[in-house]
């Protein structure tokens, strides 16, 4: 599927939200959970097309988030849509934990195939990229027979318990639930433009020394020895935290202290991975290769799949220790394998080059604009960060907010990370012409928000 042309501009008929998307917010605040941690505007979907999301009330938004990285191929690619009902024709479940089917080494075998691990691997499927991560958890401690673990300030692995205990990206995901269900350590991630001693920009040398110092020199010398360390959990790219990529040194820092005490070394790349960076996986950039490696969210193009691979001498446990009833769904599966196959066929690429004019369009408006502190990240996973003014670059979280909303009154969807960052995430049939108009609608909610 190319890129779609077709509709050039958003298009917004009503105020926002519309008289029926107002019914519906009023009835999802009488009967959903209030814990979804929603943006201030109020986007109520009904159709998705490529780049586009139409609202219950004909209104039409270009999309530069894909449900959070979630829709990598664009809303409803027709491959895929066949994909999935051709599959739904044969056999919808029955169960991969109990019985087989060649769906699952199906997919098993094409990511032995492009996973940027060395040597055999085994796959496990779940439905979430929280429970991948909780199967890499685990695994982690089944084959090292350890229970620490260090993960690292403002990551973001999932909010079931386990993955809770990782995830550091904002109080509210912790607030109330008392102790770590597990015993982690948090140390600095490597951000490049707020060191963790000053909150002020360095380079890649000093914070990629800092941070591994801060693990060898002062955690494994005082609290935590390494050899009662079952993993180190990262994200290559830090996505609720900001979209931070880690340099290319600390990851290959990170690989030698995980060789050098017997440590298990997993990636999550359930935000960052499937194209996403203009790599199939953003540990790509670094040359690194994990242990384990945790996919979600883009793998299945909008279908609930999740996957922990790992080298097979690490995940060798025994029959029953782990088991999931829906994961490895047939057509969860039959979407992540078109999905690759769209990916390896140019949609990489895309990312890669898009990505490319997508961040040179930011970093012009980063030079105009005394507000915007940073521009980074890969392909089309874009992180840009606000700022009061470049003299202090003290964080500026309510600009940010509100240059969020005028986006959306403007017809644009993009979605806060970090304290006051805006994520790029789009679908990665994203065009240059799309770019375009975004950029434009961007450059006209930080005028009006400034």
């Amino acid at each position: 599927m190319k890129p779609t042309t077709d509709l050039q501009k958003p298009v917004i008929k009503t105020e926002l939200p519309g008289p029926k998307g107002r019914e519906i917010i009023a009835a999802d605040a009488k009967y959903v959970t209030p814990s979804y941690p929603r943006p201030d505007y109020k986007l109520v979907a009904e159709k998705g097309y490529g780049v586009w999301v139409e609202d219950v009330d004909g209104n039409i938004f270009l999309d530069c988030n894909a449900g959070v990285a979630v829709c990598s191929t664009g809303h409803c690619h027709p491959e895929i849509v066949e994909a999935i009902t051709r599959q739904t024709q044969n056999l919808i479940h029955m169960c991969g934990t109990d019985f087989y089917y060649r769906h699952m080494p199906d997919l098993a075998q094409k990511l032995d195939e492009i996973v940027p691990i060395e040597g055999a691997t085994k796959t496990h499927f779940a439905n979430s990229g929280a429970e991948a991560v909780e199967t890499a958890l685990k695994v982690a401690m089944h084959h090292t027979k350890r229970q620490k673990f260090i993960s690292f300030f403002s990551s973001f692995h999932g909010r079931t318990l386990g993955a809770l205990s990782l995830t550091s990206s904002k109080a509210a995901q912790r607030r109330g639930f008392m102790r770590q269900a597990l015993d982690v350590i948090h140390v600095p991630y490597p951000n490049k433009f707020r060191h963790f001693a000053n909150n002020q920009p360095t380079d890649e040398e000093t914070i990629t020394r800092d941070c591994l110092a801060w693990i060898e020199e002062r955690i494994f010398k005082t609290t935590t020895p390494p050899d009662e360390v079952a993993a180190i959990i990262i994200e290559a790219v830090q996505g609720e935290g900001g979209y931070v990529p880690a340099p290319k040194g600390f990851l290959q820092g990170i690989r030698r202290i995980c060789d050098e005490h017997g440590i298990v070394m997993i990636v999550d790349e359930v935000q960052s991975g499937m194209g996403r960076t203009g790599k199939m996986f953003a540990i790509e950039h670094s040359g690194v290769k994990p242990d384990v490696m945790c996919l979600a969210k883009g793998i299945g193009s909008g279908l609930p799949i999740g996957i922990c691979i790992a080298k097979d001498s690490i995940m060798n446990w025994g029959k029953g220790a782990h088991a999931s009833t829906f994961g490895g769904n047939p057509v969860c599966i039959a979407s992540a394998l078109k999905t690759i196959e769209l990916l390896e066929n140019g949609l990489v690429e895309n990312s890669r080059e898009v990505g490319a004019y997508l961040e040179a369009g930011l970093n012009k408006l980063k030079d105009k604009y005394d507000v915007i502190g940073d521009v980074r990240g890969f392909g089309l996973m874009l992180g840009v960060e606000f700022v009061t003014d470049k003299n202090t670059l003290a964080p500026a979280p309510e600009l940010r907010d509100k240059i969020e909303y005028a986006c959306y009154e403007r017809g644009l969807i993009i979605l806060g990370c970090g304290a006051n960052s805006i994520r790029w995430s789009p679908p990665l049939i994203l065009s240059k012409e799309n770019v375009d108009v975004a950029l434009e609608i961007f450059e006209e909610a930080i005028k009006v928000s400034i």
